[in-house]
C-alpha cells in the first residue's frame, strides 16, 4: 500500500467584474443607506457581473492565472472541481465546459455545492484525492454569481453579495508542509435559513411562483448570523484542540467573508486582535464559494503568508453547513501573475 501523500497549494487566481457596486449606488434602488449597510456588515463595495457574461466566461482568467502560478500548462491538471451554487446551468456542469474551455484535455470535471463552505468542501475532496495517488494536479475552483438570484427590493439580502471567483491548484507536497486536516460539519435542520424556493425538482418555476418572487435568495438573517457566530469559534477550538496547537501557533485566519461582524465575535472569543484573521469583505461583500480562495489569493499578494506559515481556512454558510482546512504553508507563496 502507497503511503499518503498531503497537498499544498501550488497556485491560486481570482477573477472580479470590473463593475464596482458601492452602498451609495444601492441608496438609489432601495431604501438604505451607506452607514446602514457599513456598520452592520461592513462592506463598502461589492463587484457584480454584466447582463451578458456568464459564470463561466468569469472563471477562465482566474483559473489560467492560477495553472500559470502553479507552473504547470492546461493538460496537466487531472481534475476540476468547481464549488459554486449559481451553476450556468443544471446540466451540464460548469466544471465540465471549463475542462473545454481551458484545454484541461486529461481532466474529470464535476461541480459541488456547498454554498459558502464549498470552497473547503471542494479542497477536502481534492486532498484525498492527492493522498491516495489517484491524482497529481487538481483545480478546485470557488465562484458565484450571487447577483443574479437576488432580489433588489429587499435591502436585508441584495447589499450583502457581490460576484467572483477563486481558484487553486493543489499538487503533492514535497516535504512535511501541505494540508493535515479538515472538519466538515452540516445542520441541515437550518436550510430554510438560506434558500432559493423554487428551481428544482421540488418546486418548478411556475408564472405564479414567480411572480411571488420565489426565484431569489432568502435569507433568514437573524439565524444566519447566530449560527454564524457560533460555528467559526467551536471550529477553530476544535481544530486547534484536536492538533494539540494554540492560537498563537496560527499565523492567520482565512475566513468566509459574510460579515465584519461575524469575525469581531470571533477575535473577541479568542481575545485575538482582529488582523488575526484576514478580511477584504470591505471591497468585495460576500462572495460566497469564492470566498476564501479570493482573500487567499489577495493574502498572498499582501505577503500576509508565508513558507511554514500554519493557515486555517474557515467556511460556514448555505446548507448549513460549515468546515475547517488546517494548513502548513509550503512551496508558493508569491503570485507572479
Amino acid at each position: 500500500m502507497k503511503a499518503l501523500r498531503k497537498a499544498v497549494i501550488s497556485g491560486t487566481g481570482i477573477s472580479l467584474p470590473d463593475k464596482v457596486v458601492t452602498n451609495f449606488d444601492l441608496e438609489k434602488i432601495v431604501e438604505t443607506t451607506d452607514e446602514w449597510i457599513f456598520t452592520r456588515t461592513g462592506i463598502k463595495e461589492r463587484r457584480q457581473i454584466p447582463d451578458g457574461q456568464t459564470l463561466l466566461e468569469l472563471s477562465i482568467p482566474a483559473c489560467r492565472q492560477a495553472i500559470e502560478n502553479a507552473g504547470l500548462k492546461p493538460e496537466d491538471i487531472d481534475l476540476i472541481i468547481y464549488a459554486t451554487f449559481t451553476p450556468d446551468y443544471q446540466v451540464p456542469a460548469t466544471a465540465c465546459l471549463l475542462q473545454d474551455k481551458l484545454g484541461c484535455t486529461k481532466a474529470g470535471a464535476f461541480d459541488l455545492q456547498a454554498a459558502c463552505t464549498g470552497f473547503v468542501y471542494a479542497s477536502s475532496v481534492a486532498c484525498q484525492f492527492i493522498a491516495t495517488g489517484v491524482f497529481n494536479h487538481i483545480l478546485v475552483v470557488g465562484g458565484d454569481v450571487t447577483t443574479r438570484i437576488l432580489d433588489f427590493t429587499d435591502r436585508n439580502s441584495c447589499v450583502l453579495f457581490g460576484d467572483g471567483v477563486g481558484a487553486t491548484v493543489y499538487s503533492p507536497a514535497k516535504g512535511d508542509e501541505g494540508a493535515f486536516d479538515f472538519l466538515l460539519g452540516s445542520i441541515g435542520s437550518g436550510g430554510e435559513n438560506i434558500m432559493i424556493p423554487i428551481g428544482g425538482s421540488a418546486k418548478r418555476p411556475t408564472v405564479e411562483a414567480i411572480q411571488n418572487r420565489e426565484h431569489y435568495l432568502v435569507i433568514n438573517g437573524k439565524e444566519v448570523f447566530k449560527f454564524s457566530t457560533k460555528i467559526i469559534g467551536d471550529m477553530i477550538e476544535e481544530c486547534l484542540q484536536r492538533n494539540n496547537i494554540t492560537l498563537d501557533d496560527v499565523a492567520l485566519i482565512v475566513p468566509h467573508q459574510a460579515n465584519i461582524r461575524i469575525l469581531e465575535s470571533a477575535a473577541k472569543r479568542f481575545n485575538c486582535p482582529l488582523d488575526k484573521f484576514y478580511f477584504n469583505i470591505q471591497r468585495y461583500g460576500n462572495t460566497v464559494a469564492a470566498s476564501i480562495p479570493l482573500a487567499m489569493h489577495e493574502a498572498l499578494q499582501e505577503g500576509r503568508i508565508k513558507q511554514g506559515d500554519l493557515i486555517l481556512l474557515v467556511g460556514f454558510g448555505g446548507g448549513l453547513t460549515y468546515g475547517t482546512m488546517a494548513v502548513k504553508w509550503g512551496g508558493y507563496t508569491t503570485p507572479k501573475v
